[in-house]
């Protein structure tokens, strides 16, 4: 699978303490040769220009490799992105999968996500809640 993210959304998971387990962060320091970061080959970005440079790049690399998922989190940046045919998913989209996996207490993580700048709709943090709860 081929993800590219920006990097709001790993900044709130560092932030709320739910990048990863240990050994993952443990691995994440030394990269196998397999794992890459990478620059858009192409910084044309026509229909990007309102966002942010961090947001444009992250769109712009996941069309050049085709990838399978980009994480974003602005609502015009997701809003684009899906425009373009991409599949897109944010911090609550990993914590949610993160939470059906049993890695993450969904609630306890939205709980810590509420304590920093994240910005989005009660009812969203209640639908994603209770989306999870139905599982």
């Amino acid at each position: 699978m081929i993800a590219v993210a920006d990097t709001s959304p790993i900044c709130y998971l560092v932030l709320i303490g739910e990048i990863a387990p240990e050994s993952v962060r443990d691995w994440a320091r030394s990269l196998p040769s397999w794992v890459s970061v990478q620059d858009p080959a192409s910084d044309v970005a026509l229909g990007l220009e309102k966002l942010q440079s961090g947001e444009r790049a992250a769109i712009l690399l996941a069309e050049s490799l085709r990838a399978d998922l980009v994480l974003l989190d602005e609502k015009a940046a997701r809003r684009l992105a899906a425009d373009r045919g991409l599949r897109v998913t944010g911090v609550l989209g990993v914590l949610s999968e993160a939470a059906s996996r049993g890695l993450v207490d969904l609630a306890r993580a939205i709980d810590r996500l509420r304590t920093t700048n994240f910005r989005c709709s009660a009812a969203l943090l209640k639908a994603t809640l209770d989306r999870f709860a139905d599982r």
